[in-house]
């Protein structure tokens, strides 16, 4: 059984552009369409963020690479003028592994200008967590059809609260029968119940458990809109993960050296892609010591019809092939995460290879893993939309989802469609066909 996390949906109310509640479909591979400042990259950010809480219960940091969306006069709804700006805003996400499906709430109010968790939910099937900080105390609402309850904390002496919540809270309600009062107060909201029995308290706690841990494992990979630029010598350092994707030449080169197999195997994906996009058929390290912790090289070679043609240094082909190779080496690495958060990956990109890149989205959605992506090329969507149809790739139409963003005076609406069996998309707005059109006039110049 595929244990990855899978983000089913999205919820907006107040945040950036969205003043009204807004509720997006997200499916194993979602596309993220619309003019420029309509919120799509606000929309990625809200992900990255909420699943940061989830797993960790800290605040989030709204200003961490590749999104920095200032502080909370920055995020919260502005009306303008007389209008006002909101007094706090909400991010919800729902999701989960297999039958654990999962709905996560939270509420930001300001707290010197740096968005800060003032209340958190949770949900899974039918038990519900509700939890409000008021100063040092914790209101915490908590329910199941056999009832509901509430439990208000005495002063917690620890500072991130939102940090400890989860297992301050299992603790209580495994201590709730023993009427230990040292924690808080208890009382009865509804139902027949006076007090939840071990069977329901051992819910709510795997509830909360369960919950993080899921969120732990399956933290996004958010890729930003412009990628590191090629150098024609790399010096190895430590291939830790960035927006840029600036480590992936030191990834392929230590894999080259220290892991043949699967070296292979991620060259044989790297280099079919390639030969796809038709911007190169072999890539190779070329090492420029005799120790496997020197300098390299990023040696690409294009096939002409007779012969393979030189090797030539990345810095010396094509911009669009360092611009694409961070994103596809990223979605071919065996050990990739379970959600990828990708920001115009079509960038420098001829229409050929934009295709191409539909096709691996679609292979890699099929696979199991999770892709949101902003992107302008209709050359992507209708590779996925043929993909999808010709059942290519093994997804079904609900496993793609588009969400148009559609600018109303100072709002921003989110359409969420999707495809049916032949590749058309249902439900469009006039505005989903003419976007595109524009977008094509605005690439030749007219």
């Amino acid at each position: 059984m595929d244990r990855r996390l899978l983000l089913r949906e999205l919820r907006l109310s107040d945040f950036r552009c969205f003043h009204e509640r807004q509720t997006a479909r997200l499916a194993p591979l979602t596309f993220l369409v619309g003019d420029n400042s309509t919120g799509k990259t606000s929309f990625l950010a809200a992900i990255r963020a909420l699943c940061e809480v989830a797993a960790e219960g800290i605040e989030p940091d709204f200003r961490k690479p590749p999104y920095d969306l200032g502080g909370f006069p920055g995020i919260a709804h502005s009306r303008g003028g007389r209008g006002g700006r909101a007094n706090s805003f909400e991010i919800g996400l729902s999701g989960g592994v297999a039958r654990q499906q999962l709905r996560f709430d939270v509420e930001f109010v300001s707290q010197a200008d740096v968005p800060t968790p003032a209340a958190m939910s949770w949900k899974m099937n039918d038990v519900w967590t509700k939890a409000v900080l008021k100063g040092t105390k914790f209101i915490v609402d908590f329910g199941s059809k056999d009832g509901s309850w509430r439990f208000t904390t005495t002063e917690l002496a620890y500072e991130n609260r939102w940090l400890f919540f989860p297992y301050f809270f299992a603790q209580v309600l495994n201590g709730i029968g023993d009427d230990d009062e040292s924690r808080g107060t208890f009382e009865k909201l509804g139902g027949s119940l006076n007090k939840p029995g071990k069977e329901i308290t051992k819910k709510f706690s795997h509830l909360l458990n369960h919950f993080r841990q899921m969120f732990w494992t399956g933290q996004p990979f958010a890729g930003a809109p412009i990628r590191s630029s090629p150098r024609r010598t790399y010096d190895p350092t430590r291939p830790l993960r960035d927006p840029e994707g600036t480590y992936v030449p030191t990834y392929l080169a230590s894999m080259s050296y220290r892991e043949k197999r699967k070296w292979n195997r991620l060259k044989k994906k790297l280099e079919a892609f390639g030969q796809d996009a038709g911007l190169f058929d072999e890539i190779g390290v070329r090492p420029l010591g005799n120790t496997a912790g020197g300098p390299f090289q990023m040696q690409i070679r294009k096939f002409g019809t007779r012969n393979k043609g030189p090797k030539r240094n990345l810095i010396d082909v094509g911009y669009g092939v360092s611009q694409t190779l961070p994103v596809v080496a990223e979605l071919c690495r065996p050990d990739g995460p379970s959600v990828f958060l990708f920001q115009q990956p079509e960038v420098h990109l001829h229409p050929r290879a934009q295709a191409a890149l539909g096709g691996l989205f679609c292979e890699t959605a099929a696979r199991g893993r999770q892709l949101i992506i902003e992107t302008h090329s209709e050359y992507i969507i209708d590779r996925v939309r043929m993909d999808v149809r010709d059942r290519k790739a093994n997804l079904k139409p609900a496993d793609v989802s588009i969400l148009f963003f559609e600018r109303s005076n100072l709002d921003v609406q989110i359409h969420s469609l999707k495809y049916d069996e032949q590749g058309n998309v249902l439900n469009a707005p006039d505005s989903y066909g003419q976007f595109f059109m524009d977008e094509m006039r605005r690439s030749v110049g007219l």
